[in-house]
């Protein structure tokens, strides 16, 4: 190099003690930086963030990733590694992934989810496996995995659910009817009268002994 001593010409082949390297020694990369108005070039061993090491016969360069949000790239439009924030599919980079895609928070990366059909119609109205006797039960509706996930890590969604359902046959034929409970205001009225029907029945007692 022609200014060997200068920090800036090192792994340089020829050098300008302005603009820096000019050419670089064999397997490096020629980088060319900019510091406000000033640019130099530099003869690095691997890229910096946001470029991609560019071999051709002639001289190898670092070239700018031309993705959006890109920290370091394979080539020109495929990026390998996002920017902070940001997840990386298929080449590109995303703040949330596509949708059939989840993210593995980890690694900052979108893989194939758990896919799932459509649900079914909800079941019969049911309780304790029985369609009548009671006025409330629980109806059940199911989806079945179309696809299973990427990575046994991934959850898939859920596959059934339930809801509360009013019976369309309160009582069951042939079965005894269900009473309602009596409350305590009933049972006071039917002790009472008990009671009243008791006392009744002793005068007319007491007053047939007197007659006789």
């Amino acid at each position: 190099a022609s200014y060997g001593p200068n920090p800036i010409c090192k792994g340089c082949l020829s050098c300008s003690k302005d603009n820096g390297c000019i050419r670089c020694q064999h397997k490096l990369f020629f980088f060319l930086r900019r510091e406000g108005m000033r640019q130099y070039g530099e003869c690095l061993h691997s890229c910096p963030s946001g470029y991609y090491g560019l071999r051709t016969p002639d001289m190898n360069r670092c070239s700018r990733c031309r993705i959006e949000n890109c920290d370091s790239c394979f080539s020109r439009d495929f990026c390998t590694k996002c920017k902070t924030g940001f997840y990386s599919h298929r080449g590109r980079c995303f703040r949330g992934c596509p949708a059939g895609f989840v993210a593995l928070e980890g690694l900052m990366e979108c893989v194939e989810g758990c896919e799932v059909g459509q649900w079914s119609e909800w079941g019969t109205c049911s309780r304790n496996n029985k369609t009548c006797g009671f006025k409330w039960g629980l109806e059940t509706r199911t989806r079945q995995i179309v696809k299973k996930p990427a990575k046994d890590t991934i959850p898939c969604p859920t596959i059934a659910e339930s809801r509360r359902c009013k019976m369309a046959v309160r009582h069951c034929p042939g079965g005894k009817r269900r009473r309602p409970a009596k409350t305590k205001d009933k049972k006071k009225k039917k002790k009472n009268l008990m009671e009243r029907a008791q006392k009744q029945h002793s005068m007319l007692l007491a007053t047939d002994k007197t007659s006789q």
